[in-house]
């Protein structure tokens, strides 16, 4: 954060404040994470402070510490309303366009609370007085360990804060293993274990605790995938119909998308999960190297996100979906190829 957002942010948070804190619509480990562990660092500084996600998240991010305080606006509509239109201040987390929030934007955009946005996605719009955006950070997890250490509290984290700055930093960066993953990242890391963030746990928590169902859902999408060497790309397509008979539960498709990259020679990997009830088909772009899916997305699926991972829609039907995706490959084929 530049020196003269912060000195406001330190102002703003010198007396106690009402605030609410906000991550994107179908939150993952990152904006959980951060929400959290930053709801403990308000709490614990004196102020008045609250979740609220626009609706719900996996389980396997619901051990989280404070995770039975998050409000769901789906489920929670006007405790969660009343929290927003009290607050004195709003956190933004992991997003940057109040169009990442579904159905709650109506209410944020009519907010009189002063917005202050944590995110680390490109081409942020300008809803926030106060911006803390940083495309080169590994997660908003990371960005929300370092203001805590420019607001001068280095020494405040907590065991349960650490849990989850850790999870978050862990899921966005694929395990570290992703480019966004550099050294400071792993000094983080260390801080945060020696504060108390038990990595060995937190991982069992996230990957090991998986349904029958969910694998056999996995086996399901692996089954699906078609590989286009010709372009260095491979995709995966799954039904509401395929969903239902595997059980799916919310986050059970996380992390499909990214067996595409696991196949020798693949650049360019992406999964379509139908959504029935939204009339849409959601979709996750991954890629390797220099291949920019934030672009990709943005141009050609309403979507965007970073340069190797990146999200879209299409309110098509499958068969004309994939027919606009694969006509688009042979203008990439040098990128993709290169």
């Amino acid at each position: 954060m530049n020196l003269e957002h912060l000195n406001e942010l330190k102002k703003l948070l010198s007396s106690p404040k009402k605030i609410a804190i906000i991550p994107h619509k179908n939150p993952d480990g990152d904006a959980i994470g951060s929400t959290l562990a930053l709801w403990h660092y308000l709490v614990n500084t004196g102020h008045k402070a609250s979740i609220v996600a626009p609706n719900d998240y996996p389980k396997f991010l619901k051990w989280m510490p404070g995770s039975d305080q998050i409000l769901n606006f789906e489920k929670e509509n006007s405790q969660s309303k009343s929290c927003i239109n009290n607050a004195d201040i709003i956190f933004t987390l992991d997003f940057n366009h109040l169009g990442r929030v579904g159905q709650m934007s109506e209410i944020l955009e009519s907010a009189k609370a002063t917005f202050v946005m944590v995110d680390h996605h490109q081409e942020p719009s300008d809803y926030a007085k106060i911006m803390y955006s940083d495309v080169k950070m590994s997660s908003t997890c990371e960005m929300v360990y370092v203001l805590i250490n420019q607001l001068g509290n280095e020494n405040s984290i907590t065991p349960e804060m650490a849990n989850c700055i850790y999870t978050g930093i862990m899921t966005d960066t694929g395990s570290f293993k992703f480019a966004a993953t550099t050294s400071n990242t792993h000094r983080v890391i260390a801080d945060l274990m020696d504060k108390g963030a038990e990595g060995t746990e937190i991982h069992h928590r996230i990957y090991d605790t998986n349904s029958p169902s969910r694998l056999h859902l996995l086996g399901c999408a692996l089954k699906n995938m078609v590989i286009l060497e010709e372009y260095s790309t491979a995709y995966i397509t799954m039904s509401q119909d395929e969903l239902d008979t595997y059980n799916y539960q919310k986050g059970d498709t996380e992390g499909f998308v990214n067996y595409g990259l696991t196949l020798d020679g693949i650049k360019f990997a992406v999964i379509f999960i139908e959504n029935r009830e939204e009339g849409i088909y959601k979709i996750s772009f991954r890629s390797v190297g220099e291949f920019s899916v934030n672009d990709f997305a943005r141009k050609h699926f309403n979507g965007g996100g970073h340069t190797n991972a990146a999200g879209g829609k299409s309110d098509d039907n499958l068969e004309e979906t994939i027919t606009k995706f694969t006509s688009l490959l042979p203008l990439y084929k040098n990128q993709l190829q290169s």
